[in-house]
């Protein structure tokens, strides 16, 4: 359990620095183990996620397909995390404002990519 905690904070000094794409890197690389270790509903694995989440729509360069991954992301752990750790718990309340965030940086950025009319 080590390995993925120390990946887990690793990434999340590593995003609030901006360091975007070694965000990604190093979360694309553990989350895989971290499901397959830990399960789904662990608070690491969540907070992996998320945190994979949030630096997807934060970062400036976010793609459309980006945005989108981010969105679908934080909606499966939303439910993960309601359903594990209920909708108090302050992991499960950050994750829906990510959600919520995420959701609404998508809508401008597809306004904008939108044809005009």
């Amino acid at each position: 359990m080590q390995r993925p905690l120390a990946a887990s904070n690793y990434a999340a000094s590593l995003k609030d620095l901006s360091r975007f794409e070694e965000v990604k890197s190093v979360l694309r690389k553990t989350m895989p183990v971290a499901r397959r270790v830990l399960g789904d509903g662990h608070d690491i694995t969540l907070r992996m996620r998320g945190c994979y989440g949030e630096t997807l729509y934060t970062d400036n360069g976010a793609t459309l397909d980006d945005l989108r991954e981010a969105v679908t992301t934080l909606e499966e752990i939303e439910r993960i995390a309601r359903r594990v750790l209920g909708g108090a718990h302050p992991l499960t309340v950050d994750i829906e404002g990510d959600l919520q965030g995420a959701r609404a940086v998508l809508r401008a950025r597809e306004r904008l990519a939108s044809p005009s009319a």
